[in-house]
């Protein structure tokens, strides 16, 4: 029999990320999208402004407040921010002031130590969760793409997120092997920081770099040619100065970071055992997060190392989407799901 005060209660899904958080609410979907990054007043504490307020401040603020990313790499850094930003968000969410959240699903990099899977736990369990359930980022990825997680097949995702890279073969429900790297979305935005300051002697932002990555970004040449006007400091002057650059450029800049990622994908295709190896030549990679839409990726992963790859539907969200099928259903996926940690008793 359905609970009748059910409606009071809700199961989450949650992808909390370096640079995006995505909140799945059971029953609705995807019900927030927003940049993983608070904006706080130091002089009183008081948090400004979350998510996309938030990111339109970085490098534009006095120095009494402070744009902070709670993640790095994909661990918690800040915690009071981190779980102040959750709270946030889930209130954004909910109007109701006796809603209560049950039980939530958040995915995590895999190479977590027990420390930072228990902060992130708390993290949530103080923004409003009853219970903290952790599942790994790639089978959260794969659960969302609808790949067959549970069969004895080999199903190989690279979730390419903000902060971290997460690379695995999964099969039987479970990962077989994986790497996590942080070659990731923010990497490629600090080589193409570092190669305009280097080529240019201009000094530009991180929102500058990542809107030069989006435009005219690419792992392979491409054939119509792209470029675009940069707009920052001069190194030389310290006058404002624009100049044009070129996805010729860009490649330059990210190379050793791609090559890095090719590197990573290659070892753990290595290390898996044979039968499953023959299976990713016959099923290829899965590409998802948001790193994963840079142009011709999917292309220069496919040649470097001879296996079909495909860019998921909908990339950005197939972590969020693969949290809410779990929590859909739970019962279902429960074995996949890391418990949380119950303190003991101090006799």
């Amino acid at each position: 029999m359905r609970n009748p005060f059910s409606f009071l209660s809700k199961d989450v899904g949650i992808d909390l990320g370096t640079s995006n958080s995505l909140i799945y609410i059971a029953g609705k979907g995807i019900v927030l999208h927003e940049p993983s990054v608070a904006a706080v007043n130091q002089k009183t504490g008081q948090i400004l402004a979350i998510g996309h307020e938030a990111k339109k401040m970085i490098g534009r603020t006095p120095n009494h407040i402070s744009v902070i990313r709670p993640l790095v790499n994909g661990v918690i850094s800040d915690f009071e921010m981190a779980e102040e930003m959750l709270r946030a968000f889930l209130k954004k969410i909910e109007s109701k002031p006796f809603a209560a959240y049950r039980r939530a699903i958040i995915g995590v990099p895999a190479n977590l130590t027990e420390v930072e899977r228990k902060s992130v736990e708390d993290a949530v369990r103080g923004a409003g969760a009853s219970q903290a359930f952790l599942i790994e980022e790639s089978l959260a990825a794969a659960l969302g793409a609808r790949l067959p997680i549970h069969e004895p097949v080999a199903n190989m995702v690279v979730d390419i997120g903000g902060g971290t890279a997460e690379i695995a073969a999964i099969s039987m429900g479970g990962v077989v092997t994986s790497q996590s790297i942080k070659t990731a979305g923010d990497k490629l935005n600090d080589d193409i920081m570092r190669f305009v300051r280097d080529e240019f002697q201009l000094a530009i932002g991180e929102p500058t770099a990542e809107e030069i990555k989006i435009s005219i970004g690419s792992a392979v040449p491409l054939q119509e040619k792209l470029e675009m006007e940069v707009r920052g400091r001069s190194l030389q002057s310290g006058l404002p100065k624009a100049v044009i650059m070129k996805d010729t450029q860009v490649r330059t800049a990210i190379h050793r970071s791609l090559r890095a990622l090719l590197d990573a994908i290659r070892e753990v295709i290595q290390v898996s055992p044979p039968e499953l190896a023959g299976d990713m030549l016959a099923r290829g990679i899965l590409l998802c997060g948001g790193g994963s839409m840079l142009r011709g990726l999917d292309v220069l992963i496919s040649r470097e190392l001879s296996v079909s790859t495909i860019v998921a539907d909908d990339p950005l969200t197939c972590v969020a989407r693969g949290t809410g099928v779990a929590i859909e259903n739970f019962k279902q996926y429960e074995q996949i799901l890391s418990r949380p940690l119950i303190p003991r008793d101090i006799k």
